[in-house]
């Protein structure tokens, strides 16, 4: 359901009034919102509003979007694999509100599944049910089915319309944002400016250029620009399947209004109620280098256990997918575009589930490629087009090299002097024709460091320590001297 289709069911616009802007967004371009404010069809606030609005708490079974049968299999595994006996119990180990856990407790008692055993030995308020013959067989036969036990999962229709709500393009990086993000690093004005328009596009980006000059780090801190929280289920229902999305390596807890500084960030209002089957994050941020894999973009069935793993696309919707390394990994290059050159372009995905059943999947994301190769043999002109914005990060101008070195060296402890610079240029960059690179600094930093503690000497850089660093760093014809 799209962002047209969510306010029209909430009856915020009408039938006539969604065919309006639809046909403006066709003539203009740009976010549906966008143009459902330009028209005067609701205002930024409501909008911004409705789209932050929390996924709401399931109060009943009907609420969950889950069928009665599914939900209570759900239930009879748990109580069969963890020995939870109480509503409170339950409804913490499955993330459902106690009202609706008790109301599948009645149902199976009055199927003879659960029984009563009494009052909980900490709380005489509180009963414990414990599973019949009958209700140990039923969960028997869940488990044999699907072996997933933990939070209830969201219907895959409910989590595309959280994921239209919080896409990333609903997100707008003002400058002062990008370069506050971008500002440990020692960028151009050029660069700086030119992502501001590639990150808010939501389309996928290529940073190429010579090693070592920051353009993995220039993805990473593209992320940190991204200040509102996402919702991550779980885990999603599909066709009665069952996949888990939510991965604590990747999906990093959104810090509570109490946690955050409300006098520099004032634009974030107290936490909502929310509905426990998702976890409010930070927009997700994925890296995946030379161990990618066809198969990892790819639905992950355990025919053990019997459900799925979200492949690493799905993990990142709502954030940043970067493709490092790009061009090195186990798939060729032109095989990985293939397979995304639909998402790409659609920003939809399909998957297919062991049963041979594909469902559509909202491909929202910022997909980053970055690569030292040169773009065109990598990618040939209809996969080059998919990929809206192209930047070269070209090594660092002289002033450039010296900016980095003073801030390496202030982080090292490490005096900055001009004597120390004079002598790189001098004696190794213009006379072996070496470029410079963005992280040559650190390199010879962090050897140094290394030598004066191995000596047991103050950290300082000196010339020969300067040279043993150079060698190390890159192979040269004739070493360079400390003289």
């Amino acid at each position: 359901m799209a962002i047209g289709e969510l306010l029209l069911e909430k009856g915020i616009i009408t039938d006539e009034q969604l065919k309006r802007v639809l046909q403006q967004q066709k003539i203009a371009g740009g976010r549906l919102g966008d143009n459902l404010v330009a028209l005067g069809f609701i205002s930024r606030q409501d909008l911004e509003a409705i789209l932050q609005e929390p996924p709401p708490v399931a109060k009943n079974v009907a609420d969950t979007g889950l069928e009665g049968n599914f939900l209570l299999n759900c239930l009879l595994r748990t109580m069969y694999i963890s020995a939870l006996q109480t509503i409170p119990e339950l409804s913490e180990q499955i993330k459902l509100t106690r009202g609706v856990v008790e109301e599948l407790l009645n149902f199976a008692k009055k199927e003879a599944l659960v029984e009563i055993r009494g009052p909980s030995e900490k709380n005489y308020n509180i009963m414990r049910y414990a599973l019949t013959n009958a209700g140990k067989e039923r969960a028997s036969e869940a488990l044999r089915r699907c072996e997933y036990i933990g939070p209830v999962p969201i219907p895959l229709e409910t989590f595309q319309i959280q994921v239209q709500k919080q896409t990333i393009t609903n997100e707008v990086i003002s400058v002062e944002k990008l370069q506050k993000a971008l500002s440990h690093l020692v960028l151009s004005e050029d660069v700086v400016r030119r992502l501001g328009p590639a990150s808010n596009s939501g389309r996928a980006m290529l940073i190429y250029g010579s090693a070592g000059n920051g353009k993995t780090s220039i993805a990473e801190a593209i992320v940190n620009a991204f200040e509102q929280p996402v919702y991550i289920p779980y885990a999603i229902e599909a066709d009665g399947q069952i996949i888990k999305i939510y991965d604590p390596s990747v999906h990093v807890m959104f810090p509570t209004s109490r946690e955050i500084d409300s006098d520099s960030h004032p634009m974030f209002l107290p936490q909502l109620e929310h509905d426990p089957r998702w976890v409010r994050c930070k927009r997700p941020y994925i890296i995946s280098g030379g161990e990618l894999t066809l198969e990892m973009l790819d639905l992950d069935f355990d025919p053990h256990s019997k459900y799925y793993e979200a492949p690493l696309q799905m993990k990142a919707i709502g954030g940043i997918f970067v493709i490092d390394d790009f061009g090195r990994q186990r798939v060729r290059p032109h095989e990985l575009l293939n397979r995304w050159i639909f998402p790409l372009e659609r920003k939809v995905d399909y998957l297919t589930l062991h049963t041979g059943k594909k469902f559509a999947l909202l491909f929202d994301q910022l997909v980053i490629f970055a690569t030292n190769f040169p773009p065109e043999e990598l990618m040939d002109p209809a996969q080059l087009r998919r990929v809206h914005y192209k930047m070269k990060i070209n090594p660092p101008t002289v002033d450039e090299f010296k900016e980095i070195f003073q801030r390496i060296c202030d982080s090292y402890g490490l005096e900055f002097s001009e004597e120390i610079i004079a002598y790189l240029l001098n004696s190794f960059y213009i006379k072996h024709k070496i470029p410079f690179a963005g992280f040559h600094p650190k390199f010879i930093a962090e050897h140094v460091i290394a030598a004066c503690n191995y000596l047991g000497t103050p950290a300082q850089i000196s010339r020969q320590l300067l040279v043993d660093s150079l060698e190390n760093m890159v192979i040269l014809p004739n070493s360079p001297t400390p003289d």
